[in-house]
């Protein structure tokens, strides 16, 4: 199923000309250096392609015959484009093994050799293999740059360009790729196809081999003594490498290409969801893909709002009805997430739903988060700010690794936010009762907006998977009918503290630093020692109407509580955070 929508993905946008996909049999690759060439083959010059962007240089992307799998440790040229060793035989250090060197060397020319058919081009640059100047090359001003990064270099005819961007020679080259091989069943095309031995590499993968990595993969051999190499268990039917799991070339090249396109510097269509390089497309051509990661991302220094302006258009658009008309039609919608696994690539996260559904889901997630909270506030959270908000410390590196990875699926899924997103998160809270400003002395808040709407969300979603009756949900703001008794503790909690500190002007320390732990955890151990504490504070209390009101709040809130409970449960700790913050909303918004 995978492979199949990527190679529908590569189908569609190699229809599309201005798609910048790759045709088959070739790959847009970043080449540092090109090895520029007079009409009659002789060397003119290195040619540095780098530009600055972002602060770093990167080299210019070419459209470059592609080698169609993988080199492992074998001796495999690609067409008009390498590294140096392979280009002009000349090792890239002192440790290199000659032999080898000249062998790579040999097979480079070897390939080329082997072009059928001639164009001015392809004369040019076996001209200057016939006898390379490697005395000029040497003392080029680049080459010791060239030596040190042995990155890939490009041959190219002065004021001409590339050699592959040659008309006559890119024919030439295609009838060279043809593929050849044996022929079988493709289990992605489900035609006859001449089977690939090895997969294309996958690159772009954050932690993965920098080279490139296999998705599908099987590394054994087949000897006269049997079966053997590194993996010889994986093949028990006495088959070969890619034989064991029959892919044409046509369809290995698509769904690589696809995939490699994705996870590309440049791509719109990747985020990185913890450890897991996510990538997302749709079956057809919709902006859903372009927006799609505008939902989840941390927003752009130089447009922050758009993420807002997008969550706002899809919780209006069911109101509105401005959904895009692509966006009806546009069938199915794909997120998979990849993780680096040794020498390959495991499947982290496989999603595929309808476009449509798939929305929904997504406005489900945001709805669950909406929670009350002040004008200034950033009404809309990255997954790496609901997570960052329960690590300790509020570090990254503190986020368990794969906690991102199951947010993401239970929020396109419509599933309940995993198990230990709640407990995170109220732990972190405990901790933090009692934590200062260093340079104020003043109490920090330890149940912040991003909090409060993770802890809403969390129960919620708990309440709708397991049916539990709507009187159980918790509102977007103060509800004085929630019966429920951690949400009313939590209120009481919040009343209580407000009157310590209208008794007490300036407070830096409140029964917050003290009690909310155990209040929250454990009532019938604190609450009775806090509301005779609350008697003491309300006689200090001069404004006798303010006395009144404060008084009749907390009879109506202790109204709805039959005894102090020995214990709360997880979801109730959340209610009494959640009952907490709303409380202490309200009492900023009848302030202002």
């Amino acid at each position: 199923m995978i492979l199949q929508a990527l190679k529908e993905y590569y189908d569609r946008k190699a229809a599309d000309p201005d798609s910048g996909i790759a045709p088959e049999g070739w790959e847009r690759k970043e080449i540092p250096f090109l090895v520029v060439l007079d009409q009659q083959g002789n060397f003119i010059h290195f040619e540095d392609t780098r530009v600055i962007q972002e602060n770093r240089r990167r080299a210019r992307a070419f459209l470059v015959p592609s080698l169609g799998e993988a080199k492992g440790n074998g001796i495999k040229a690609n067409l008009f484009w390498e590294n140096i060793e392979y280009m002009f035989g000349i090792p890239a250090n002192a440790g290199r093994n000659a032999k080898r060197v000249a062998a790579q060397h040999a097979e480079f020319i070897r390939k080329i050799n082997n072009i059928q058919g001639t164009c001015p081009a392809l004369e040019i640059v076996k001209t200057f293999l016939h006898n390379i100047p490697r005395p000029a090359l040497c003392a080029h001003p680049l080459w010791n740059e060239i030596l040190e990064l042995n990155q890939s270099l490009l041959f190219a005819i002065a004021n001409r360009g590339a050699v592959t961007d040659d008309a006559e020679l890119k024919r030439l080259i295609g009838a060279f790729l043809a593929p050849r091989g044996k022929t079988g069943f493709c289990l992605v095309s489900g035609q006859n196809d001449i089977i690939a031995t090895l997969e294309p590499l996958i690159k772009g993968v954050r932690d993965a081999n920098p080279t490139g990595a296999h998705i599908v993969s099987v590394n054994n051999s087949i000897t006269p003594a049997g079966n053997s190499g590194a993996t010889p268990a994986f093949a028990s039917l006495m088959k070969e490498q890619g034989a064991n799991s029959p892919i044409g070339k046509r369809a290995s090249f698509a769904y690589a290409t696809a995939l490699n396109h994705l996870l590309g510097k440049d791509s719109s269509q990747r985020l990185q969801v913890g450890d897991a390089s996510t990538v997302f497309w749709s079956e057809k051509n919709t902006r859903f893909e372009e927006q799609f990661s505008l939902f989840f991302s941390e927003p752009a220094k130089d447009d922050p709002g758009r993420n807002v302006q997008a969550v706002k258009a899809l919780l209006e658009s069911p109101k509105t009805g401005a959904q895009p008309a692509d966006q009806a039609n546009a069938g199915m919608f794909y997120v998979l997430g990849l993780s680096p696994n040794a020498a390959r690539i495991s499947i982290r996260f496989w999603i595929a739903a309808p476009l449509s559904q798939m929305m929904d889901q997504i406005r489900q997630h945001f709805r669950d988060l909406e929670i009350v909270c002040t004008p200034y506030e950033q009404p809309v959270f990255s997954l790496f700010r609901l997570l960052v908000c329960t690590a300790p410390l509020g570090k990254a590196e503190n986020i368990p690794p794969n906690l991102e990875g199951e947010l993401m699926r239970a929020i396109l899924e419509g599933l309940p936010y995993p198990a230990a997103l709640l407990n995170a998160v109220i732990r972190r809270i405990k901790v933090e009762q009692s934590q200062k400003n260093p340079k104020t002395g003043k109490s920090v808040p330890h149940i912040t907006y991003i909090r409060a709407a993770l802890i809403k969300a969390c129960i919620n979603r708990n309440c709708r998977f397991q049916k539990i009756t709507q009187q159980e949900e918790l509102a977007v703001s103060l509800d004085p009918n929630n019966m429920n008794i951690g949400y009313r503790l939590g209120r009481l909690f919040a009343t209580l503290e407000k009157i310590q500190e209208e008794a007490n002007p300036g407070i830096n320390a409140t029964i917050r630093d003290r009690y909310y732990a155990a209040a929250s955890s454990a009532p019938v151990i604190v609450f009775g020692r806090l509301m005779t504490l609350k008697n003491h504070h309300l006689s200090k209390l001069e404004n006798i109407g303010r006395r009144v009101n404060l008084e009749r709040l907390v009879g109506e809130i202790v109204g709805g509580i039959q005894d102090f409970p020995a214990h709360l449960t997880l979801d109730d700790q959340g209610r009494f955070a959640v009952g907490y913050y709303h409380q202490r909303q309200d009492f900023f918004a009848t302030k202002e």
